[in-house]
Formats: structure tokens, sequence, C-alpha cells
């Protein structure tokens, strides 16, 4: 148990991905959608991505602009490179994250380095607050040797991205959205591991096994999640607690709402319709760095 928790979270709902594709043709599922915005500020979309047929990955996502928010991509499997226009260049690979903030924009493409084997992983947008929309772009490459990893009893071991687990400081922070990025292993040879993490009660936070089944327990209940299904938790208690099968793996994802409008087109996202205009034009422009 990593902190102490009187009354953990029950189930709101599950959310089925969606099969879509984006980039020049990359196959993925749509976990996060435009409808849950609100729902789950100050996060905007999360993809899932995983398959072992170049096809379905090859073509990549060639250049391509954003502005306004910042893009979280955890690879589980695979290689991928990263180039856009502020000069940054970078390689992604297996258990390493990218976290980009394009703030007042850039171009960027992110293509895979292999032809062959499995690609997996995930891109998270995370949301930007007003005053920081037209900030300067930034990018940080993190291996995964430079993750820290949080080890419990029950034999659950915790890749901390960003916030904190336990006594372990993630590899990022940010001051207004707060956000919480684990990836949360259940190691053991039982189901006997009970992974337990306090929240503020007006963080938004949802839960995503990609690998085997994972159970909400409740105050008042437990609730299953299966593979390949988001779940949404209530903001009712002090924190949340996950009983998984042997060897599930599940993101946990948490932040602090911005409760500012949303205004979005495509890549970008701002508060306002006359931002994106502005937007749509500083792009055409060339505007962006």
């Amino acid at each position: 148990m990593t902190s102490s928790v009187t009354q953990a979270r029950r189930l709101e709902r599950l959310v089925r991905g969606q099969d879509t594709s984006d980039g020049a043709g990359v196959k993925l599922k749509r976990v996060l959608t435009h409808d849950l915005q609100q729902r789950l500020d100050p996060f905007l979309m999360l993809d899932a991505f995983g398959s072992d047929t170049p096809g379905d990955y090859i073509a990549g996502f060639p250049d391509h602009p954003h502005r306004g928010f910042e893009t979280v991509t955890y690879m589980i499997a695979g290689r991928m490179r990263h180039r856009d226009s502020g000069g940054h260049e970078g390689l992604l690979e297996n258990g390493g994250v990218q976290w980009m903030t394009a703030g007042r924009g850039l171009v960027h493409s992110e293509m895979p380095e292999q032809e062959e084997g499995v690609m997996e992983g995930f891109q998270l947008w995370l949301n930007l607050p007003s005053q920081r929309k037209l900030c300067d772009p930034w990018y940080r490459d993190i291996p995964s040797s430079e993750i820290p990893e949080a080890h419990l009893p029950g034999h659950i071991r915790v890749r901390v991205i960003a916030g904190r687990c336990a006594d372990v400081a993630g590899a990022i922070t940010r001051e207004q959205t707060e956000p919480l990025y684990l990836d949360v292993h259940f190691d053991g040879g039982d189901d006997t591991g009970l992974f337990s993490h306090a929240l503020p009660g007006h963080h938004n936070a949802l839960v995503y096994p990609y690998r085997g089944t994972l159970a909400v327990c409740g105050a008042t209940d437990t609730q299953s999640v299966p593979q390949g299904h988001m779940g949404v938790l209530r903001n009712e208690g002090d924190g949340l607690s996950l009983r998984g099968t042997s060897g599930a793996r599940a993101i946990v994802i948490a932040g602090q709402p911005l409760r500012e409008p949303i205004a979005q087109y495509g890549p970008f996202v701002m508060n306002t319709r006359e931002e994106l205009m502005q937007a749509v034009e500083d792009f055409r422009a060339g505007k962006f760095v």
C-alpha cells in the first residue's frame, strides 16, 4: 500500500477504446475522446497503439503542427524517431517517454525506426493553462533507465512517469495541472497485491489495464476493468485501490482540472474560437517555431 486511503474511489464508467487511425494510417485505439475532455480535464486525449504487423504502424506520423498543449508519449515496445521545427531530435525506445510542450506552436514528426516487430505504447494529450498556451516550446526525452520506480508490498512495481508514488518523485512535475502518470505492474504470482494511492478529491482520474484485468476496489464494491478499457473513477473518496491479476499492468492517470473553456481544431487546443483562428493563420503564415 503506497499511502493511506480510507475511502477508495468507485468506478464511474467503463469506456471501450475506439478503433481508428491517425498520422499516415497508424492503427490505434482512441480511449479518451473529445466528449470526455471536460469530464477528465486537464487531459484531452489518450491513444493506445500496439501491433506486430508493420503495415499498421510503418507509415508513422509525418510532419504535423501542435499548439496549446503537451504531448506525452510512452513507448512500451518499439523505436520511434522524433524531429521538430525547434531543432529537437530524439529516439524513443522501449520503456522510454517523450514529453513535448507545444506551447505557441511547432511542427514535428514521429516516425518508426523499425521495419518489423512489435510497436506498442500510449500518447496522452495534457492541456496547458490559458496563461501558458503561448509559452516557448519544450522537449525532453526520458530513457527507460531514468524513469524512477517504486517497489511496493505484494510484488507491485510502479514506474513513476509524473507526480509522486510513495516516496518516489516522478520524472516530470507540473505545478498547475499536477499530473500523475503511473505504470503499475502486478508482478506477483497470485492476486494478493493491492495498490492504493491517495488522491485529492477534486482531481480527475482514470485507469487503463493493458495487460490482464484490473479490479477497482471501491469503498462499497469491487468492479472489474477488462484489458483495453478505460475506467473513469468517481470524484468521491480520498484515493484509489486497485487489484490486478497476476502479470497485470495498467496505467493510472490523474490531475487537477483547469476548469477553463476548451476550443479545439484538430492539433490546436486553445480557449476561444478566435484563438483557434489565430493559430491556423499563424501556422499558414509559417510563424510556428
